[in-house]
């Protein structure tokens, strides 16, 4: 497995460092037999806590992704690498049907805008602070979930392969996911009935069958043989 250990305002030493290698190892080792790329990076946040945030990539553009804070870098590796497992062994039938397959995606602009700065100057759209490109994928509501819950999103845009529309799956203040698929979607996916002037026409005009000539030479004989 592919793996990168980094530190943000603090040195990761080598015996923290053989103690992630040592640990996801045995983590993917569970579910997965090809080697997969993974990515931990530890950071110093106020008030002396330590935080871990971990990705593993398994393929198909599939991402886990989780995090923790504790008073010790150890502990906060430990219990997210811990989430990371439980989710890949809930998951782990789906991932082997999918990781190996990308979904078609729909090319999308991504903007984020500044929230607490002060309003570009001279209008009233608030700062941008970076621009982007982005992919909407084409998933089935479960594959959206699943991805969902793997990466520790808040929300998931994507694309509905039932209808073609724009679907969207989120994690509700509950713990809930909820799923928002516009009404105009069903027009899509109902099928076009054909028009009654289409369906009059599309029926074969019926053929007028010639009339019977040889009865009337017939009748004129027996008049003159009278």
């Amino acid at each position: 497995m592919h793996l990168t250990v980094k530190g943000k305002n603090l040195d990761v030493g080598n015996a923290l460092r053989s103690h992630v290698e040592e640990f996801l190892n045995h983590t993917a080792g569970k579910y997965f037999r090809d080697p997969i790329e993974a990515n931990v990076v530890f950071s110093k946040e106020k008030q002396h806590y330590f935080k871990a945030d971990i990705s593993i990539h398994v393929g198909g553009g599939i991402l886990v992704q989780t995090h923790h804070e504790a008073g010790d870098p150890y502990v906060a590796f430990d219990t997210a690498a811990k989430a990371a497992g439980k989710r890949l062994g809930r998951y782990k039938d789906r991932l082997r049907d999918h990781r190996k397959n990308e979904p078609d995606a729909l090319a999308a602009q991504y903007t984020t805008f500044a929230g607490e700065e002060p309003k570009a100057e001279g209008g009233t759209e608030p700062a941008i602070v970076a621009e982007m490109q982005t992919q909407i994928l084409t998933l089935a509501v479960s594959d959206a979930v699943m991805r969902l819950e793997l990466g520790n999103m808040p929300v998931l845009l994507f694309r509905n392969p039932r209808h073609g529309g724009i679907n969207l799956v989120y994690r509700r203040k509950d713990g809930n996911i909820g799923w928002v698929d516009p009404e105009s979607n069903a027009n899509k996916a109902a099928p076009k009935k054909p028009s009654a002037k289409v369906a009059k026409s599309a029926k074969p005009a019926l053929k007028k069958k010639p009339a019977n000539k040889s009865k009337a030479p017939a009748a004129k004989k027996k008049a003159r043989a009278r």
